[in-house]
């Protein structure tokens, strides 16, 4: 995608500063911008995730050993995994620097959550909303969210965060283990099944109207 408005603004040291104080003006929580000693500057950034599939993190079962309560040689961790679906509207906020890549932020989220999923099947994207339309951009790996963030100000009508999975052809689906391949193939047969039900109950609608009319 192209870069947004921001993406393409170029700020001097002074300029920074000065962004950072009227954002920090503008907030109404202890969420702040701090300029640092080197010309970096930290602070925080809100990310919402939008997941449709479900991810996986590790579930360890421990096998004991034959004599209860004293681990010995024959105790051992069996790693697995286990998927699940995160609730709607999940919401994370993370505190980075302004050299932070959107990669970055992508690998700290699933790391917050234990998700152990590829993080090339998850993109970041920016949100915002002008005119009543809303718009969405895929964030590249090398953009800064936090120097997004302090160059359109705090509004999260004028730029948010989302996270959702790669809808690209960058996905390698190869990544993917069988159960959550299998996963994948339930929920679009039950996406299907509800889009068939919908527009035979939409047609019965009609019908029954064309046959009153009648």
């Amino acid at each position: 995608d192209e870069p947004s408005e921001w993406e393409k603004t170029e700020l001097d040291q002074a300029q920074v500063e000065q962004r950072i104080k009227e954002y920090n003006s503008q907030i109404n929580s202890n969420l702040f911008m701090s300029l640092n000693k080197d010309g970096s500057y930290t602070g925080f950034i809100k990310v919402q995730l939008k997941l449709v599939r479900p991810v996986s993190v590790p579930a360890t079962k421990r096998v004991p050993s034959l004599q209860a309560g004293r681990p010995g040689p024959r105790s051992q961790a069996v790693k697995r995994r286990t998927s699940f679906y995160l609730p709607k509207g999940t919401v994370k906020h993370l505190h980075i620097l302004s050299h932070t890549r959107a990669s970055e932020v992508i690998d700290a989220l699933l790391r917050k959550f234990t998700v152990v999923d590829n993080p090339r099947k998850f993109a970041l994207f920016e949100r915002s909303e002008k005119d009543e339309q809303v718009y969405l951009r895929k964030l590249a790996d090398e953009e800064q969210p936090l120097r997004l963030r302090l160059l359109a100000g705090p509004s999260e009508k004028v730029l948010s965060f989302v996270l959702k999975e790669n809808e690209t052809g960058e996905v390698n689906w190869d990544a993917f283990t069988l159960p959550e391949l299998h996963n994948f193939l339930r929920i679009l047969q039950r996406e299907e099944e509800e889009h068939v039900r919908r527009l035979r109950h939409r047609y019965a609608r009609c019908r029954q109207k064309m046959q009153e009319a009648l």
